[in-house]
């Protein structure tokens, strides 16, 4: 006889875990069924390499929604986010005033350092810099709440879900024209235009423009991109926006943060534990049947899986209207992020700025200029791998040096671009991977030739490999691709943006859903609170 939950999840990634936390503590017997050994989906900590452990998909956070960590009392649960200071950005041999080992770009939290700094560069941006920060931040504050609206529907003839975005016109009416105007220009400008409004300084513009690029299928010229860029700005760690954070004990730290909050709220959670399909019964989702043939009853069934997999491959064929159907299948992901992780023995050192030091301590930044994060892009356009990629570095082990043995560390590479569909000339990535991860190298070697001497083990991901291990299609680490008419009443589909499916008590809980990707947790709080809504049951 099949075992019976009030709730099933699809998924034991940080939104599934999220939703089950929120709906077992509003009594609901809830399961969740994850299909690998370890939960986390793609905020997952391995250890890859005897005695190192690394953040192998995931790897940084400041998105994590500060209402969940709140609410679900993550800090009792183990959750600690350690700071990470700054960006570094290489330059190579013979560039700026150090024309020796290369000059360097390198801004930090602290604001007036990294002003100093700027004004070595260009006194103009440095007076630019706190108008733009102030102003970003302004932006990220109006905008922020459409992460706890659901969205409605427009062509609905109930008014009442179109409430929330009626308030969030009625504060774009009390911004000054000037706040308007650049509003308007981060939803349709590119990262590179709009920064280059405000500054002059190449290396500066570059690294700043890579928030605009981060898991998208577009160059930093693409219209669109300066919303990407607004998005990540978006982020904070105790209330300062733009603040960014190593989780302790890696992305997997976050992840079993939660899964204990749910735990301890009731929830029960199931590791290699695949589901096959999702049972339905006319119109409704009834529950689960597992890869082994074990079946779960459940009333509602929440998935945290993409909408491909949820709607294409879990359920089966004919359940869903051919139109809904072709709707999934326009929905774009087009996944382009490789990553690639280092085990080292001893620090990388960088020519323009030799030695250890507190540079090393925060992200560094493969992106020397413009050209180079466009050129980047137009590898990636004819189905090549970025011969020279953009690459945002970090040593988590100077912030946590658990993760590694004592002096040594891991480096964490997350690589643009990869692009998922590869020339068929090139053939597949199961035969690029090594040459991908060969190119990464060399491209690290250009600004600190001592990689390959310290590097002691290497995992290379490819889209590919985010397919098949963390089951996004595609690769794509945002389960849908964060462009303008993939957001809000949109995604994923229209019509189906409030976590609702045409399949009664089946609903939507990943970053498929609004308001996107990244370790954030909207989505799996808005999901499990519109199930409690729609339940009766009290929201706690």
């Amino acid at each position: 006889m099949a075992q019976r939950y009030d709730a099933v999840i699809i998924g034991g990634g940080h939104n599934g875990l999220i939703s089950a936390a929120y709906l077992a503590r509003a009594g609901m017997r809830t399961l969740v069924l994850e299909r690998r050994h370890v939960l986390g989906g793609a905020a997952v900590t391995e250890e890859i390499v005897p005695g190192f452990r690394f953040s192998v998909a995931s790897y940084v956070v400041s998105l994590l929604r500060p209402e969940v960590i709140r609410e679900l009392r993550l800090p009792e649960h183990g959750l600690d986010i350690l700071p990470l200071d700054g960006t570094f950005t290489p330059l190579p041999a013979g560039s700026g005033a150090h024309t020796g080992g290369g000059d360097y770009l390198w801004r930090v939290n602290d604001h007036g350092r990294t002003v100093r700094e700027l004004r070595r560069w260009s006194t103009s941006d440095a007076e630019a810099y706190e108008e733009y920060g102030q102003l970003m931040v302004e932006m990220a504050r109006f905008i922020k709440p459409i992460l706890g609206i659901v969205p409605g529907d427009p062509t609905d003839r109930d008014p009442r879900p179109l409430l929330p975005i009626a308030a969030l016109a009625r504060s774009f009416g009390r911004l000054t024209e000037r706040q308007q105007a650049v509003f308007v220009q981060l939803m349709t400008m590119s990262a590179a235009d709009f920064l280059d409004q405000w500054f002059e300084t190449d290396p500066l513009k570059a690294t700043m423009s890579a928030s605009g690029i981060i898991g998208t299928y577009q160059g930093i010229r693409s219209p669109g991109t300066a919303y990407v860029l607004l998005h990540h700005y978006m982020g904070e760690i105790d209330g300062a926006f733009r603040a960014w954070g190593i989780p302790k004990g890696g992305t997997g730290g976050v992840s079993y943060a939660i899964a204990r909050s749910a735990q301890a709220l009731g929830a029960e959670i199931r590791t290699e534990a695949p589901v096959a399909r999702i049972r339905t019964h006319g119109d409704r989702a009834t529950g689960v049947v597992l890869a082994d043939g074990e079946e779960i009853d459940a009333s509602v069934v929440l998935s945290s899986a993409d909408a491909k997999v949820t709607f294409l491959d879990l359920l089966a064929p004919g359940t869903l209207d051919a139109s809904f159907e072709e709707e999934v299948r326009r929905f774009k992901f087009r996944g382009s992020s490789g990553k690639v992780n280092l085990a080292v023995d001893r620090l990388p050192d960088f020519t323009c700025l030799p030695g250890v030091g507190e540079h090393l301590r925060g992200a560094i930044s493969f992106s020397p200029s413009m050209d180079d994060m466009e050129r980047a892009y137009d590898d990636a356009k004819y189905g090549h791998w970025s011969r020279k990629p953009y690459i945002d570095m970090i040593i988590p082990t100077l912030v946590d040096p658990q993760m590694a043995p004592p002096g040594k560390h891991v480096i964490s590479c997350f690589v643009q671009y990869a692009p998922y569909k590869l020339d068929p000339a090139l053939g597949t990535w199961d035969d690029n991977r090594e040459a991908f991860g060969d190119a990464v190298m060399d491209r690290i070697a250009e600004f600190a030739p001592n990689i390959r001497d310290i590097t002691i083990g290497r995992q290379v991901l490819t889209p590919l490999d985010i397919e098949r291990t963390m089951g996004l299609t595609e690769g794509n680490i945002f389960q849908g691709e964060l462009s303008l008419e993939q957001l809000f009443f949109n995604r994923p589909v229209p019509g189906y943006a409030r976590f609702r499916t045409p399949i009664r008590d089946l609903w939507l809980s990943g970053s498929s859903t609004h308001p996107g990707g990244g370790l954030m947790g909207a989505n799996g709080r808005l999901a499990a609170l519109e199930v409690l809504k729609s339940r009766g049951r009290k929201v706690a």
